[in-house]
């Protein structure tokens, strides 16, 4: 009787046996349906085996093979055995991220591939030699930090390496951190490489589209992939070029399930196909930038904006607290946007805050508007006269008096984009707003509406968050505003500099990428800080330098390695249980392993409460990523026999924050 060993989708950190009925043949990366108890799921063959532990009467068959999907290949089945290991995550849930969806899509019309040539790229200096050095060796593992001031035109690198991989027959791999970004560098591409076949994976995508453009990726019909960080685990055959754009951004860190960082990941499949990879950011992350540091990755520097007119914006800080403000717009801001208006430039009003406001105060009482279910504030949105929790999702009207003393007079306290919004009309009734956030962007294709409404000139001030900080080229946009960003200083958080440094520096990155010189207005009370002393000269190496610095004294990442336990439970006394059991037993196996683990005893988590749980959390630090590893498999392993069912807990391996 033949027997395989399946991967199956569920959280079990074991793989299951089957027996193969005649007449079915699979190999390991066979996708095969099976039965669990009684459900039919899809999973992976990981080997075909001589024997089992289990009984042979105990042993079901293999139900199905799915044909239709070609075996998934040696590197991605090892990828998702190494995210498994390193992420402490159960190892089906990790295979089946190498899986399209399994419904049947109707059938794709998939042109054939044509031969696209390597033209003769227009690039200056700067970026021929970085193209030279991306693709120095081409069959070697090569790692590459391209670091570009913004406008340094980073993506013309990009697709030239990614044009000489395409006409040599190959594959690449493109990562882009946000869903709305990949839509517009799609255009982009097809527009630089018109007879490439061209993949798009990102979770946004209809079943039936998402399988499609997957097989296009796992047949090697798509010659270049572009996705989101899911796409790092896309099956392609002839795949010789990997890039990571904004390699920096958070969005590369899955925060639920398995727990992994896309660029990590990214490496180390370059590892596995010995390729080049190309991490690439104005702002990199202190790890990248270390690694740089160290010569572990050849540092590719870009200096200069593309543009032949093009320089970086000259920034300014003003007053936070100026008594001529109008609902937080300062009299510098105002003459700012005003002088923009009448030369027909474009600015760009940036608060990383959506809604009105972020909370309504009693003026008699000091009452506060308090999430029923969560340890937050609600926020008021006026557009839909409603108070809404940005953390579980609730919302309720907007009182129009206080339930404490019953007065009237509320006050929205701080502001966010539809305050922002209501005022700019106040002060310039003619002028043509758009304003970028969550709430506006809904609606399917309505971002890329009032994207296009931008680069066509048919708005003059734009209002947003993040959304617009990064990716976005509006060569008519000439004035940057930030309110706000003090917010992040007051931050527990010890990535919160690191973080504030690259957004503004990323959002200031909008002005001035045309013609015309660019301006950016920060809004402080800390003008001497030295996040925006760097900001003003736009020196990110010295600033992340003396990070660097200081986390080696601090022996913070990158120089010890962290991992978060967090728990939650509908009662705060059987989270309490659950850690305290969880950090005895920690610390009994860093003493029996004998290795250099430090285990902090269990505090609140920022939120203390969420969705009427309560969260806590517990951090483990070491110097030793092997130390670290070694403990948590086995800690893992004890966590699972505490007896808490009523507890949800998960383990994050190098947490970007602390939730």
């Amino acid at each position: 009787m033949a027997l395989v060993r399946v991967a199956l989708p569920v959280a079990a950190h074991h793989l299951f046996d089957y027996w193969l009925p005649d007449g079915l043949a699979v190999q390991p990366g066979s996708v095969v349906i099976a039965k669990l108890a009684r459900r039919r799921l899809a999973g992976v063959v990981t080997d075909l085996i001589d024997a089992s532990d289990v009984a042979p009467e105990h042993l079901s068959p293999i139900a199905e093979v799915v044909s239709s999907i070609p075996a998934l290949p040696d590197d991605v089945r090892e990828l998702a055995r190494f995210a498994s290991e390193y992420y402490q995550a159960p190892i089906g849930l990790c295979y089946a991220h190498l899986l399209p969806p399994l419904a049947v899509p109707r059938r794709a019309r998939c042109r054939p591939a044509a031969t696209v040539y390597a033209r003769a790229w227009t690039l200056n200096d700067e970026q021929r030699a970085a193209f030279g050095v991306v693709l120095r060796q081409r069959n070697t593992f090569s790692p590459s930090l391209l670091q570009g001031i913004t406008g340094s035109g980073k993506t013309e690198v990009y697709l030239a390496a990614a044009a000489e991989i395409i006409a040599a027959g190959e594959q690449a791999l493109f990562l882009v951190p946000e869903i709305n970004l990949t839509p517009q560098l799609a255009d982009r591409i097809a527009a630089a490489l018109p007879n490439a076949q061209i993949a798009v994976l990102h979770s946004r995508l209809a079943s039936g589209e998402r399988h499609r453009q997957w097989m296009a990726a796992a047949t090697g019909a798509a010659q270049l992939v572009v996705g989101t960080r899911l796409a790092v685990f896309a099956p392609m055959p002839k795949l010789k070029l990997i890039i990571v754009d904004e390699e920096h951004d958070a969005s590369f860190k899955q925060q639920e399930g398995v727990r992994y960082h896309a660029r990590d990941l990214a490496v180390y499949r370059a590892r596995l196909r010995a390729l080049p990879v190309v991490l690439g950011s104005a702002t990199p992350s202190l790890e990248s930038f270390a690694q740089s540091e160290r010569g572990r990755y050849r540092k590719v520097t870009l200096t200069r904006r593309a543009g032949i007119h093009a320089t970086l914006p000259r920034v300014r800080l003003v007053s936070n607290r100026d008594p001529a403000s109008i609902e937080g717009i300062g009299a510098a801001l105002q003459k700012a946007m005003a002088a923009r208006l009448a030369r027909g430039e474009q600015t760009l009003l940036f608060v990383n805050r959506r809604g009105f406001a972020p909370s309504l105060l009693c003026a008699a009482c000091l009452w506060k508007a308090m999430c029923p279910r969560c340890d937050a504030r609600l926020v008021v949105h006026r557009d839909d006269a409603r108070l809404a929790c940005h953390h579980c999702g609730y919302a309720t009207a907007i009182v129009v008096a206080c339930p404490e003393c019953g007065n009237q007079d509320l006050l929205p306290v701080g502001f966010g984009t539809q305050r922002l919004e209501a005022a700019v009309a106040r002060l310039h009734p003619s002028a043509r707003i758009v304003r970028v956030d969550r709430d506006s962007t809904r609606r399917k294709g309505s971002f890329d509406a009032m994207r296009e409404a931008i680069s066509d000139g048919d708005a003059d001030i734009l209002i947003g968050t993040q959304m617009l900080a990064k990716g976005h080229d509006f060569p008519r946009l000439t004035l940057v505003g930030v309110l706000g960003a003090d917010n992040a200083l007051y931050s527990a958080e010890f990535r919160a500099t690191e973080s504030l440094f690259a957004l503004l520096e990323q959002v200031a990155g909008r002005a001035g990428r045309g013609v015309q010189e660019g301006e950016v207005l920060v809004q402080t009370d800390f003008a001497d800080h030295p996040v925006y002393r760097a900001l003003i000269d736009h020196d990110y190496a010295g600033f992340a330098r003396t990070l660097l610095a200081e986390r080696a004294t601090l022996g913070l990442p990158p120089y010890s390695h962290l991992a978060l336990l967090s728990a939650e439970a509908k009662r705060e006394p059987s989270v309490g249980f659950f850690l305290a059991a969880a950090v005895q037993q920690g610390r009994a196996l860093a003493a029996l392993l004998e290795v250099e683990c430090e285990i902090y005893p269990a505090v609140p988590a920022t939120l203390p409460r969420r969705a009427d749980r309560f969260r806590a959390q517990v951090l483990v630090q070491s110097a030793s990523r092997r130390d670290l590893q070694l403990m948590l498999k086995r800690w893992r392993g004890e966590l699972e026999s505490i007896d808490a069912r009523t507890v949800r807990w998960n383990l994050d391996v190098d947490p970007l924050g602390f939730a």
